[in-house]
């Protein structure tokens, strides 16, 4: 795989894309035309500089000149942002696990996009779930999120995804329905090229278990034809959908195998390079 200076000024299938040059390994994504993404979210881990700086060190290692045409990324607590900036090489792109809404003002323990920016970040989270449920964030408020990241010529990464009751109840494509027109809501189609999804099914998250991979590409599916309803069918061809929730080397061929999935964004197997190095290097079937 070539290697650049890693940016995210550049949006559509191609928003990460600056970051590394491609290879001969081909993906079953629409026509090749969307760029795979391998993400990470750090969440609250590690708990120390030094351990964030020898662990991005060790995954911008793993990416090689026989790494897949992929995009790869890491969501990090913001005090180590900066600093894992600095050990990547240039390899992958560094993002936020989140951003306030408000620009400045009385809003303690807030960061703004433009703080962000101005440290060279182009991408953050909205609407992980953890963020709805733990600290109550809601569709309106993640809408602001994301509408603000936008605006500040930023890009966002929305999360969506449905809790297992709801799964039970065969609702997953009604509850990603609510989330995606909620979370877009006054996003056009041509801001649409800053903007990528991952679908987290709420039960995956961190228990383990993983939604099929004939599930997860169903509901991305779903979730593909509900974005061509919002805006055209060229618009849903050209998002990126990830899917999201205990994602590891041993399922990650499978899923990414899958035509409507177009990457991983990954919690716990990004916090070890090991694990996460073989999900950068996935192999389709």
């Amino acid at each position: 795989m070539k290697l650049v200076i890693a940016s995210l000024l550049f949006g559509g299938a191609a928003a990460f894309s600056p970051s590394i040059a491609g290879v001969n390994t081909r993906t079953t994504t629409q026509l090749d035309a969307r760029r795979p993404i391998i993400s990470g979210n750090w969440k609250l881990n590690p708990q120390t500089k030094d351990e964030a700086l020898q662990l991005g060190k060790e995954i911008a290692a793993a990416i090689t000149e026989d790494s897949p045409e992929a995009d790869v990324a890491l969501f990090v607590p913001y005090v180590f942002i900066e600093s894992t900036m600095g050990v990547v090489d240039g390899k992958l792109s560094v993002g936020a696990e989140g951003v306030c809404p408000e620009i400045k003002g009385a809003y303690t323990g807030a960061i703004s996009t433009s703080m962000l920016k101005s440290i060279g970040v182009q991408w953050a989270l909205a609407g992980h779930s953890e963020r709805r449920v733990i600290f109550g964030e809601t569709d309106d408020y993640i809408n602001s999120q994301c509408r603000k990241l936008i605006e500040q010529g930023m890009s966002v990464m929305l999360c969506i995804g449905e809790s297992l009751a709801e799964f039970e109840q065969d609702l997953a494509g009604s509850v990603c329905a609510v989330q995606l027109k909620k979370g877009l809501k006054g996003i056009t189609k041509e801001e649409m090229s800053r903007v990528a999804i991952a679908y987290e099914p709420v039960w995956a998250i961190g228990t383990g278990k993983v939604a099929t991979p004939e599930i997860a590409q169903s509901v991305h599916a779903k979730c593909r034809s509900i974005i061509a309803e919002m805006y055209d069918q060229e618009t849903a061809d050209e998002v990126r959908i990830l899917y999201g929730g205990s994602v590891t080397p041993d399922s990650v061929d499978e899923l990414m195998s899958q035509p409507d999935i177009d990457g991983a964004l990954v919690g716990g197997a990004s916090l070890d390079s090991e694990k996460f190095g073989r999900i950068i290097n996935f192999k389709t079937l």
